[in-house]
């Protein structure tokens, strides 16, 4: 949304008809069934930074034990259906379209944005899908080791969750104090065409301090923000996602070691960091009597000039997305219909 299409390749390949196409999994000119059902074929879009599925399945055990064994008809007969199958381990389809069931958000077990949102996991609202999430697993395990490796995951999510609120809490101080380098309005527009601060996205704003009004809402930025504030996305967005993908594919190694909680740790300690460096500095220019102004470039650029924001602003003056959107349900992340999510 906020960038030029150069900038977005690997975005639109896969959000965009992609999504919705049965060619993407199926293959256009083979359309096998054979094909859809290897693990393989969820790769295209489902590996990277903010999403490491194929990553987590890959060097987890279940993966493991799909790599060495999936050219041996005995161990893996893709010629079955879904419903018929019997792997000697699970693929991505076999459990998150079990049966052959398309919605694949059936087989989470709660619904947080790939890991990212705050929830109860315990509550009564996600006990259906936790239930179904632990069927599936007693295929080849008992019911108890299920529930373990499941409470593993909540206990490795919520010790994440603390990092996340920790680093949160420093960048927006840092702001509330007014010694964000740039703050909210020092900036070109964010995405909608507004200057609100970028990680109050999803979160109704409670004062002007964070560059709106009483009840607006941030947009995310993950570009041409201050350090502290890329810094914390990545914390949440990449780290905090490879804890969450590596507990629930078996992959413990990547939640704790490739940056999962790790990542979280060095990350919180850089944001403390940069909070100590500019809370000192703005004392010494009190005490000096020096007023900062922001650079320019971070308000206008070559490059800053092609994104949505800017565009906005420039053509459509006291507008915003939101204002200029025919239909805002296409802005809603909730796709699905409740039951199934």
């Amino acid at each position: 949304i906020e960038r030029p299409p150069g900038d977005t390749a690997g975005c639109t390949f896969c959000h965009t008809s992609s999504e919705e196409r049965c060619s993407t999994c199926h293959q256009r000119h083979q359309f096998d069934p054979k094909v859809a059902r290897r693990a393989e074929q969820c790769k295209t879009c489902h590996w990277g930074k903010d999403h490491r599925d194929w990553e987590a399945y890959d060097i987890g055990l279940h993966g493991v034990v799909y790599q060495v064994n999936k050219w041996k008809p005995e161990q893996f007969d893709f010629s079955k259906k879904l419903s018929d199958a019997d792997y000697v381990g699970p693929t991505c389809q076999y459990c998150h379209m079990r049966g052959g069931h398309h919605n694949v958000q059936r087989s989470g077990t709660v619904y947080t944005s790939m890991g990212m949102s705050m929830a109860d996991r315990g509550a009564p609202i996600w006990n259906e899908k936790r239930d179904r999430w632990v069927s599936v697993c007693d295929d080849c395990h008992s019911p108890r080791f299920a529930r373990e490796q499941l409470q593993a995951l909540d206990e490795a999510v919520k010790d994440a969750g603390l990092k996340y609120r920790e680093t949160f809490k420093v960048a927006e101080d840092l702001l509330v104090d007014g010694v964000l380098d740039p703050m909210p309005k020092d900036l070109c527009p964010d995405w909608s065409g507004q200057h609100l601060w970028s990680l109050k996205i999803g979160a109704y704003h409670d004062g002007e301090a964070y560059g709106g009004k009483t009840g607006e809402s941030g947009e995310f930025r993950m570009s041409n923000c201050t350090d502290v504030e890329r810094l914390c996305f990545e914390s949440v967005g990449y780290f905090q996602t490879y804890i969450y993908k590596g507990m629930a594919h078996g992959s413990w190694n990547d939640a704790t070691y490739s940056d999962g909680s790790f990542g979280m740790d060095r990350w919180l300690v850089n944001v403390k960091q940069n909070a100590s460096r500019a809370r000192r500095l703005a004392t010494l220019e009190k005490k000096v009597g020096i007023t900062w102004q922001p650079e320019e470039f971070w308000k206008t650029g070559e490059w800053l000039d092609e994104l949505t924001g800017p565009y906005i602003v420039k053509n459509h003056p006291g507008k915003t997305i939101f204002d200029l959107c025919p239909d805002p349900g296409w802005l809603d992340t909730h796709h699905a219909p409740a039951e199934e999510v």
